[in-house]
Protein backbone atom coordinates (compact mmCIF):
# COMPACT_ATOMS: atom_id res chain seq x y z
CA UNK A 1 0.00 0.00 0.00
CA UNK A 2 1.33 3.47 -0.62
CA UNK A 3 2.41 5.81 2.18
CA UNK A 4 -0.68 6.81 4.59
CA UNK A 5 -0.42 10.85 3.97
CA UNK A 6 -0.75 9.56 -0.05
CA UNK A 7 -3.88 8.30 0.81
CA UNK A 8 -4.95 11.78 1.85
CA UNK A 9 -3.91 13.02 -1.44
CA UNK A 10 -6.22 10.51 -3.22
CA UNK A 11 -9.20 11.22 -0.78
CA UNK A 12 -8.74 15.13 -1.78
CA UNK A 13 -8.67 14.08 -4.97
CA UNK A 14 -11.70 12.05 -5.44
CA UNK A 15 -13.80 14.37 -3.61
CA UNK A 16 -13.14 17.44 -5.26
CA UNK A 17 -13.86 14.98 -8.61
CA UNK A 18 -17.62 14.00 -7.01
CA UNK A 19 -17.75 17.87 -6.50
CA UNK A 20 -18.01 17.04 -3.06
CA UNK A 21 -18.43 20.43 -0.71
CA UNK A 22 -15.31 19.02 0.85
CA UNK A 23 -12.91 22.64 1.55
CA UNK A 24 -9.90 23.87 3.52
CA UNK A 25 -10.08 27.07 4.28
CA UNK A 26 -7.33 29.22 2.26
CA UNK A 27 -6.33 30.74 5.36
CA UNK A 28 -5.90 27.07 6.70
CA UNK A 29 -4.37 26.07 3.65
CA UNK A 30 -1.74 28.95 3.43
CA UNK A 31 -0.85 28.26 7.22
CA UNK A 32 -0.54 24.39 6.02
CA UNK A 33 1.93 25.32 3.18
CA UNK A 34 3.60 27.68 5.53
CA UNK A 35 4.42 25.41 8.14
CA UNK A 36 5.37 22.47 5.77
CA UNK A 37 7.88 24.67 4.43
CA UNK A 38 9.56 26.12 7.32
CA UNK A 39 9.37 22.48 8.90
CA UNK A 40 11.31 20.64 5.98
CA UNK A 41 13.61 23.26 6.26
CA UNK A 42 14.42 22.58 9.94
CA UNK A 43 14.74 19.58 9.34
CA UNK A 44 17.70 19.69 7.22
CA UNK A 45 18.99 22.53 8.95
CA UNK A 46 18.91 20.22 12.08
CA UNK A 47 20.82 17.20 10.00
CA UNK A 48 23.08 19.67 8.33
CA UNK A 49 24.33 20.49 12.10
CA UNK A 50 27.82 19.68 12.87
CA UNK A 51 27.90 18.06 8.92
CA UNK A 52 28.58 21.56 6.75
CA UNK A 53 31.65 20.82 5.18
CA UNK A 54 33.80 22.23 1.89
CA UNK A 55 33.17 18.52 0.04
CA UNK A 56 29.87 19.55 -0.68
CA UNK A 57 30.56 22.35 -3.17
CA UNK A 58 30.74 20.57 -6.05
CA UNK A 59 27.81 18.33 -5.25
CA UNK A 60 25.70 21.91 -5.28
CA UNK A 61 27.05 23.07 -7.84
CA UNK A 62 26.20 20.28 -10.09
CA UNK A 63 22.62 20.17 -8.68
CA UNK A 64 22.17 24.27 -9.17
CA UNK A 65 23.37 23.72 -12.86
CA UNK A 66 20.75 20.84 -13.23
CA UNK A 67 18.36 23.30 -12.14
CA UNK A 68 19.24 25.85 -14.98
CA UNK A 69 19.54 23.34 -17.52
CA UNK A 70 16.36 22.12 -17.34
CA UNK A 71 14.20 25.15 -18.37
CA UNK A 72 16.93 25.10 -21.79
CA UNK A 73 16.27 22.13 -22.44
CA UNK A 74 12.09 21.87 -22.12
CA UNK A 75 11.30 25.55 -23.83
CA UNK A 76 12.43 24.47 -27.46
CA UNK A 77 9.80 21.50 -27.06
CA UNK A 78 7.14 23.29 -25.51
CA UNK A 79 7.45 26.51 -28.40
CA UNK A 80 7.69 24.24 -31.68
CA UNK A 81 6.35 20.82 -30.43
CA UNK A 82 3.56 21.80 -28.21
CA UNK A 83 3.29 24.55 -30.11
CA UNK A 84 2.35 27.39 -27.26
CA UNK A 85 3.25 30.81 -27.24
CA UNK A 86 6.31 32.55 -26.44
CA UNK A 87 5.69 33.34 -23.07
CA UNK A 88 3.66 30.28 -21.73
CA UNK A 89 6.94 27.96 -23.29
CA UNK A 90 9.11 30.14 -21.20
CA UNK A 91 6.54 29.99 -18.19
CA UNK A 92 6.28 26.23 -18.01
CA UNK A 93 9.50 25.87 -18.76
CA UNK A 94 10.62 27.41 -15.62
CA UNK A 95 7.62 25.65 -13.49
CA UNK A 96 9.73 22.40 -14.59
CA UNK A 97 12.58 23.72 -13.60
CA UNK A 98 12.16 24.37 -10.58
CA UNK A 99 10.56 22.19 -7.87
CA UNK A 100 7.73 20.99 -5.81
CA UNK A 101 8.29 20.86 -2.15
CA UNK A 102 5.00 18.82 -2.05
CA UNK A 103 6.68 16.17 -3.65
CA UNK A 104 10.26 16.75 -1.85
CA UNK A 105 8.05 16.49 1.06
CA UNK A 106 6.35 12.97 0.09
CA UNK A 107 9.31 11.52 -0.99
CA UNK A 108 11.27 12.18 2.17
CA UNK A 109 8.23 10.12 3.83
CA UNK A 110 9.19 7.52 1.18
CA UNK A 111 12.77 7.05 1.91
CA UNK A 112 12.09 7.44 5.47
CA UNK A 113 9.18 4.82 4.91
CA UNK A 114 11.22 2.34 3.47
CA UNK A 115 14.23 2.88 5.38
CA UNK A 116 16.42 4.26 2.67
CA UNK A 117 19.72 6.02 3.89
CA UNK A 118 18.94 9.90 3.20
CA UNK A 119 21.78 12.27 2.90
CA UNK A 120 21.88 15.61 5.21
CA UNK A 121 21.93 17.81 2.47
CA UNK A 122 19.25 17.04 0.87
CA UNK A 123 16.47 19.95 1.72
CA UNK A 124 19.26 22.33 0.72
CA UNK A 125 18.53 20.16 -3.69
CA UNK A 126 15.42 22.53 -3.13
CA UNK A 127 16.75 26.02 -3.24
CA UNK A 128 19.83 24.86 -5.41
CA UNK A 129 16.76 23.48 -8.21
CA UNK A 130 14.60 26.01 -7.50
CA UNK A 131 16.39 29.70 -8.16
CA UNK A 132 18.94 28.81 -11.17
CA UNK A 133 15.59 27.51 -12.55
CA UNK A 134 13.15 30.61 -12.13
CA UNK A 135 16.23 32.73 -13.35
CA UNK A 136 16.97 31.28 -16.19
CA UNK A 137 13.14 30.77 -17.45
CA UNK A 138 13.00 34.42 -17.07
CA UNK A 139 16.17 34.99 -19.33
CA UNK A 140 14.53 33.15 -21.79
CA UNK A 141 11.50 35.00 -22.37
CA UNK A 142 13.42 37.95 -22.01
CA UNK A 143 15.91 36.64 -24.72
CA UNK A 144 13.11 36.37 -27.49
CA UNK A 145 10.51 38.01 -26.54
CA UNK A 146 11.51 41.07 -29.36
CA UNK A 147 7.70 41.88 -29.58
CA UNK A 148 8.39 43.81 -26.38
CA UNK A 149 9.22 47.56 -25.65
CA UNK A 150 12.18 48.14 -24.34
CA UNK A 151 10.59 49.96 -21.28
CA UNK A 152 8.91 47.08 -20.94
CA UNK A 153 12.16 44.44 -20.83
CA UNK A 154 12.63 42.64 -17.91
CA UNK A 155 14.65 43.39 -14.78
CA UNK A 156 17.05 41.32 -13.73
CA UNK A 157 17.07 42.83 -10.14
CA UNK A 158 13.15 42.77 -9.74
CA UNK A 159 13.44 38.95 -10.95
CA UNK A 160 16.28 38.04 -8.20
CA UNK A 161 14.37 40.25 -5.50
CA UNK A 162 11.31 38.54 -6.59
CA UNK A 163 12.93 34.87 -6.25
CA UNK A 164 14.49 35.59 -3.62
CA UNK A 165 12.52 37.33 -1.36
CA UNK A 166 9.12 34.89 -1.99
CA UNK A 167 7.75 33.56 1.34
CA UNK A 168 8.46 30.08 0.24
CA UNK A 169 12.12 30.46 -0.15
CA UNK A 170 12.42 32.79 2.89
CA UNK A 171 10.79 30.12 5.02
CA UNK A 172 12.82 27.08 3.38
CA UNK A 173 15.97 29.01 3.77
CA UNK A 174 15.67 30.52 7.49
CA UNK A 175 14.03 27.20 8.42
CA UNK A 176 17.90 25.73 6.79
CA UNK A 177 20.18 28.90 9.07
CA UNK A 178 18.03 28.05 12.22
CA UNK A 179 18.18 24.24 12.21
CA UNK A 180 22.07 24.28 11.51
CA UNK A 181 22.46 26.87 14.04
CA UNK A 182 21.03 25.27 16.93
CA UNK A 183 20.17 21.60 15.77
CA UNK A 184 18.38 18.87 17.63
CA UNK A 185 19.41 19.26 21.01
CA UNK A 186 19.38 23.07 21.38
CA UNK A 187 16.21 23.77 19.26
CA UNK A 188 14.23 20.68 20.72
CA UNK A 189 11.83 23.35 22.66
CA UNK A 190 10.25 24.94 19.43
CA UNK A 191 11.27 22.71 16.38
CA UNK A 192 9.80 19.39 18.26
CA UNK A 193 6.44 20.28 18.52
CA UNK A 194 7.09 21.35 14.10
CA UNK A 195 9.63 17.97 13.19
CA UNK A 196 7.02 15.65 15.31
CA UNK A 197 3.73 16.80 13.22
CA UNK A 198 5.34 16.66 10.16
CA UNK A 199 3.77 14.09 8.78
CA UNK A 200 0.17 15.12 9.88
CA UNK A 201 1.32 18.81 8.26
CA UNK A 202 1.83 16.89 5.19
CA UNK A 203 -1.23 14.65 5.31
CA UNK A 204 -3.59 17.58 5.86
CA UNK A 205 -1.43 19.93 2.98
CA UNK A 206 -1.74 17.14 0.11
CA UNK A 207 -5.71 16.94 0.99
CA UNK A 208 -5.78 20.37 -0.08
CA UNK A 209 -3.34 19.35 -3.35
CA UNK A 210 -5.72 16.83 -3.64
CA UNK A 211 -8.95 19.74 -4.09
CA UNK A 212 -7.02 21.83 -5.88
CA UNK A 213 -5.65 19.46 -8.22
CA UNK A 214 -9.19 18.37 -9.20
CA UNK A 215 -10.56 21.62 -9.84
CA UNK A 216 -7.88 22.10 -12.67
CA UNK A 217 -8.79 18.79 -14.18
CA UNK A 218 -12.45 19.65 -13.98
CA UNK A 219 -13.43 19.93 -16.70
CA UNK A 220 -11.03 17.38 -18.39
CA UNK A 221 -8.86 19.84 -20.71
CA UNK A 222 -9.37 17.07 -23.44
CA UNK A 223 -8.29 20.53 -26.10
CA UNK A 224 -4.64 20.66 -24.41
CA UNK A 225 -4.18 16.89 -25.08
CA UNK A 226 -0.35 17.84 -26.41
CA UNK A 227 0.21 19.48 -22.97
CA UNK A 228 -1.09 16.94 -20.71
CA UNK A 229 0.99 14.28 -22.80
CA UNK A 230 4.40 16.22 -22.05
CA UNK A 231 2.98 16.85 -18.20
CA UNK A 232 3.27 12.97 -18.32
CA UNK A 233 6.29 12.47 -20.25
CA UNK A 234 8.87 15.05 -19.10
CA UNK A 235 8.73 14.03 -14.86
CA UNK A 236 9.94 9.93 -16.51
CA UNK A 237 12.64 11.74 -18.53
CA UNK A 238 13.53 14.38 -15.84
CA UNK A 239 13.16 12.35 -13.34
CA UNK A 240 15.64 9.57 -15.02
CA UNK A 241 18.06 12.38 -15.62
CA UNK A 242 17.92 13.38 -11.97
CA UNK A 243 18.42 9.48 -10.69
CA UNK A 244 21.38 9.49 -13.41
CA UNK A 245 22.79 12.71 -11.76
CA UNK A 246 22.79 11.05 -8.44
CA UNK A 247 24.39 8.25 -8.64
CA UNK A 248 27.44 9.32 -11.13
CA UNK A 249 27.63 11.88 -7.34
CA UNK A 250 27.65 8.37 -5.58
CA UNK A 251 24.76 9.63 -3.54
CA UNK A 252 22.76 7.67 -0.62
CA UNK A 253 20.09 5.78 -2.01
CA UNK A 254 17.66 7.57 -0.27
CA UNK A 255 19.02 11.23 -1.45
CA UNK A 256 19.25 9.52 -5.20
CA UNK A 257 15.15 9.22 -5.07
CA UNK A 258 14.61 12.37 -3.35
CA UNK A 259 16.75 13.94 -6.14
CA UNK A 260 15.20 12.53 -9.02
CA UNK A 261 11.86 12.89 -7.58
CA UNK A 262 12.59 16.76 -7.21
CA UNK A 263 13.73 17.02 -10.68
CA UNK A 264 10.35 15.63 -12.28
CA UNK A 265 8.45 17.35 -10.15
CA UNK A 266 7.04 21.28 -11.47
CA UNK A 267 6.89 24.22 -8.93
CA UNK A 268 2.97 25.45 -7.88
CA UNK A 269 3.99 27.71 -5.51
CA UNK A 270 7.28 29.40 -5.55
CA UNK A 271 7.40 29.60 -9.64
CA UNK A 272 3.59 30.93 -10.36
CA UNK A 273 4.59 33.62 -8.33
CA UNK A 274 7.21 34.76 -9.67
CA UNK A 275 6.30 34.35 -13.29
CA UNK A 276 3.26 35.73 -12.28
CA UNK A 277 5.06 38.59 -11.65
CA UNK A 278 7.59 38.68 -14.70
CA UNK A 279 5.33 37.70 -17.52
CA UNK A 280 1.91 38.88 -17.48
CA UNK A 281 1.46 37.42 -20.98
CA UNK A 282 1.84 34.03 -19.64
CA UNK A 283 -1.31 31.84 -18.69
CA UNK A 284 -0.45 30.29 -15.29
CA UNK A 285 -3.91 28.60 -15.59
CA UNK A 286 -1.57 26.41 -18.07
CA UNK A 287 1.42 25.66 -15.90
CA UNK A 288 -1.02 24.98 -13.18
CA UNK A 289 -2.80 22.30 -15.14
CA UNK A 290 0.71 20.89 -15.77
CA UNK A 291 2.47 21.08 -12.32
CA UNK A 292 -0.78 20.46 -10.09
CA UNK A 293 -3.17 18.79 -11.89
CA UNK A 294 -1.13 16.11 -13.70
CA UNK A 295 2.77 15.87 -12.81
CA UNK A 296 2.12 16.25 -9.14
CA UNK A 297 -0.51 13.06 -8.71
CA UNK A 298 1.64 11.21 -11.19
CA UNK A 299 4.82 11.54 -9.11
CA UNK A 300 2.91 11.51 -5.61
CA UNK A 301 1.41 8.07 -6.86
CA UNK A 302 3.19 6.29 -9.39
CA UNK A 303 7.16 8.52 -10.11
CA UNK A 304 8.71 8.00 -7.16
CA UNK A 305 8.69 4.75 -6.35
CA UNK A 306 9.72 4.34 -10.07
CA UNK A 307 12.40 6.25 -9.80
CA UNK A 308 13.70 4.19 -6.65
CA UNK A 309 13.38 0.84 -8.70
CA UNK A 310 15.53 3.03 -11.34
CA UNK A 311 17.78 4.07 -8.78
CA UNK A 312 17.75 0.30 -7.88
CA UNK A 313 18.96 -0.48 -11.99
CA UNK A 314 21.56 2.01 -11.91
CA UNK A 315 23.63 0.94 -9.12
Amino acid sequence: MPDIVVMFFILGLIAGLIHSDLAIPKATYETLSLLLMLTIGLKGGMVLHGNLNWQLLPEMGAIMLLGGLIPLMLYPILKYVITLSHANSASIAAHYGSVSAGTFAVALAYAESSSLVVGAEVTLYLVMLELPAIIVGLLIYRKFNKESAPAKKLSLKAVWHEALTNKSVILLVGGVIIGIMYGTQQGSQVTSLLTNGFKVVLALFLLEMGLTAAQTLRPVPWHHWKLALFAIITPLFLGTLGVAVGTLLHLEMGSIVVLGSLVASASYIAAPAAIKAAIPEANIGLAMLCSLGITFPFNVLIGIGLYHQLALLMQ
